[in-house]
């Protein structure tokens, strides 16, 4: 089987052009805490060598990949030229991805943070609203019972209506069979994903209807209690790759 290795960082040179591809060097340390008896291993540093095509998908540019943190999903190679190659280890790069900016995460927890503050304000000027009706039936005559019931009957009605409508509230514009929103970094993905590479064009496709829609065409099937992805993987490197802070999600119970 071929070698796989999975690099994530930001760049630490300039971006480098050649005629059909792009390079730039990226470091990477060890575990910190090695087996007992043997040495802590020391920082490796390489050199990534992506597709120009696959690199001006990901919106990179010779400034911002300094500054973002990316995810690279490769084969290590000993066949670069050295004046090519001056990392320690030529990594050839199958998959880039843009992974979530920090500071973007904390402007989206702040505004779900706000949301459900203005939801819950909403009823509490329904109910004020509803106060002079109350006043105004507790002053009617008693000689007219049947109005009476009617007028409570109707007045029954919406509140039930109501009630019955909780998810358009919390899951607004997700795509059909959505169970849940889960937070990004809650998901776990399985080694086995890692080690595949999703069809580059299908990819863009979801990129593009994301862009259009501002949602997801289908949940991602996650696990009940492990918060292990099961299927959507595809969905997942999108998601990372338009920086969603959340993603629709549909369980699957453990047998």
């Amino acid at each position: 089987m071929p070698h796989k290795i999975t690099l994530t960082g930001s760049a630490t040179g300039p971006l480098r052009e050649y005629d059909r591809y792009v390079a730039f060097d990226m470091r990477e340390k060890g575990s910190p805490a090695a087996p007992k008896g043997l040495k802590k291993s020391t920082f490796i540093s390489y050199t990534v060598f992506v597709a120009k095509k696959a690199f001006n998908k990901t919106g990179l540019t010779k400034k911002s990949i300094m500054h973002e943190k990316i995810l690279i999903q490769g084969e290590p190679t000993l066949d670069i030229p050295i004046d090519e190659c001056p990392g320690e280890v030529g990594v050839i790069c199958f998959q880039i991805t843009v992974l979530p900016n920090k500071n973007d995460k904390e402007k989206n927890e702040s505004n779900t943070k706000k949301e459900p503050t203005q939801e819950a304000s909403a009823p509490s000027q329904a109910q004020k609203n509803t106060e002079p009706t109350k006043q105004a039936e507790e002053q009617a005559p008693v000689s007219q019972p049947v109005a009476k019931e009617e007028k409570t009957e109707a007045k029954k009605t919406p509140v039930q209506e109501k009630k019955a409508e909780p998810k358009p509230k919390t899951l607004p514009n997700q795509p059909k069979g959505t169970q849940d929103l889960l937070s990004f970094d809650d998901i776990i993905v399985p080694e086995a994903f890692l080690n595949t590479r999703p069809n580059p064009e299908k990819t863009q496709k979801v990129i593009a209807f994301v862009k259009r829609t501002g949602r997801l065409d289908e949940p991602l099937t996650i696990e009940k209690g492990s918060n292990v992805l099961k299927d959507g993987y595809r969905r997942y490197v999108v998601a990372k790759t338009v920086k969603m802070d959340k993603v629709p999600v549909v369980y699957e119970y453990q047998k």
